[in-house]
């Protein structure tokens, strides 16, 4: 994990409250597998993980034959990292040849490793010996599998986000990398993953470095004050989706926007020395996570699947350092889930002793609907209806061109049935009515002939 960059600056006030649905089915999710801790052997997580969750990837912060070797047969890809510290001896092409020798071809493919992740966070250490072999390490590693004729197990490494120069005005759209590091060592790296058809690794961490004036902004939690990015229009209910699309920016200034993005790290804390980290904002943040990573992408890339890899699979507790190192964990060291974002598969049983997960706020009931104020202009709603239509993961269908609701001539009628939609989906709370003051809420069901509410 490492420290993310300030806070972009906040231009907009924009109030919506969202309320934790768990989905139905999580097809797919990643997550990081750190192991200090008096945790279960390799054998039994890579078990609970096959028949007890639907998590299909794991991440590991190092070459832990044991770990490596557990997943043989399971299905489930694995990321493995190389130690910061061999990175000078592999930008010598015998070295990364005996390191492939030693690490790779022992255990695949009956091991499904997906990735090499070259170091971590090379560029925030400072050391300038491994950020100069960086680049020659992960080539080296590359032509290595491909003399091995190992053509499914691509080289990448992880970066932190202190790799992106904020302003404080900044707007995602103005994203860069900083000076120094963008021509110099990014913008080569990106060349060999457009080559190689290799991904560009990132861990965006909302957590460190978030307004503490703002937390709600950090975690998809309303209400908070919003981002209007001035040269594209699009609004940004929360931070992750601001550093998601700074870093496509700043990829796409230097001409790479091409290139896959993964997510290599992210989460957030259930437990810490803050008001802020509990169970409920910890659900609800990686309950947002795995809604991008399947498809509902961010303003600048909408639709776009990521690649995620949560933090972490357990909560730690041999790590030092502050409460938060020890309770980043989606599970606990019995199985048992610190709480439920919907990974879990239904058909378990509650086999194996494992605890239910804490329960979590319930939907607000009534017979209440949100409809457009009176005195609110086409501008506005037109607003509301992008918005919420983009990001409100509201489906619109039945405004547009042969729905039910579709009205062409008044903008009205469509903003009060989409930001109703937003109303009934997100708790019927009195937050996600605001709509930055245009919205109200009322008694009376507006539903319409077939148009209904």
């Amino acid at each position: 994990m490492a420290k993310a960059p300030p806070l972009i600056s906040l231009l907009l006030l924009l109030s919506a409250a969202v309320f934790l649905t768990l989905p139905a089915a999580i097809s797919s999710i990643g997550v990081n597998y750190g192991t200090l801790g008096n945790l279960p052997p390799p054998t039994q997580v890579a078990n609970f993980l096959k028949t007890q969750t639907s998590i299909d990837s794991v991440k590991i912060f190092n070459v832990n034959p044991d770990i490596i070797r557990a997943f043989a047969g399971t299905g489930i890809s694995v990321v493995v990292t190389v130690p910061n510290g061999d990175i000078p001896a592999l930008a010598n092409g015998v070295q990364a040849r005996r390191w492939v020798s030693a690490n790779i071809l022992p255990f695949h493919p009956q091991t499904k490793i997906k990735y090499i992740s070259v170091g971590n966070e090379i560029l925030l250490s400072g050391d300038d010996n491994m950020i100069k072999n960086l680049l020659p390490a992960m080539k080296n590693l590359n032509a290595a599998l491909v003399r091995a004729g190992v053509k499914d197990v691509k080289v990448t490494t992880a970066h932190s986000l202190n790799i992106i120069a904020y302003e404080l005005n900044g707007a995602p759209s103005s994203g860069r990398f900083r000076p120094g590091w963008d021509k110099g060592v990014l913008a080569p790296i990106l060349a060999y993953h457009r080559q190689t058809k290799s991904p560009f690794m990132v861990n965006p961490y909302p957590y460190f470095g978030f307004d503490p004036k703002n937390v709600n902004f950090a975690i998809f939690r309303s209400p908070y004050k919003a981002v209007r990015d001035p040269l594209t229009g699009k609004v940004y209910t929360n931070m992750y989706d601001t550093l998601m699309d700074s870093t496509y920016s700043a990829m796409k200034a230097l001409g790479y926007g091409d290139v896959d993005i993964v997510v290599g790290e992210t989460g957030w804390p259930s437990a810490c020395d803050a008001p802020w980290c509990s169970l409920e904002n910890a659900a609800w943040f990686n309950l947002n996570i795995i809604k991008r990573a399947q498809g509902q992408g961010t303003p600048l890339m909408p639709n776009k699947r990521f690649e995620t890899y949560i933090f972490g699979l357990f909560n730690e507790e041999g790590k030092p350092g502050p409460t938060a190192e020890r309770n980043w964990g989606l599970f606990r060291s019995d199985f048992s889930p610190v709480y439920d974002v919907g990974l879990l598969r239904k058909e378990q049983g509650g086999g194996g002793g494992v605890r239910p997960a804490p329960a979590l706020p319930a939907p607000t009931a009534g017979g209440t609907w949100c409809v457009a104020k009176s005195e609110a202009t086409d501008a506005q709603l037109q607003g509301n209806i992008d918005w919420v239509c983009s990001q409100g993961g509201v489906d619109c269908k039945p405004i547009q061109t042969g729905g039910a609701c579709f009205d062409p001539s008044s903008v009205r009628s469509q903003a009060s049935f989409v930001m109703n939609a937003y109303f009934q989906r997100n708790g019927r709370t009195d937050g996600s009515c605001n709509f930055s003051g245009t919205g109200v809420i009322v008694g009376n069901n507006p539903s319409n002939g077939a148009c209904k509410y």
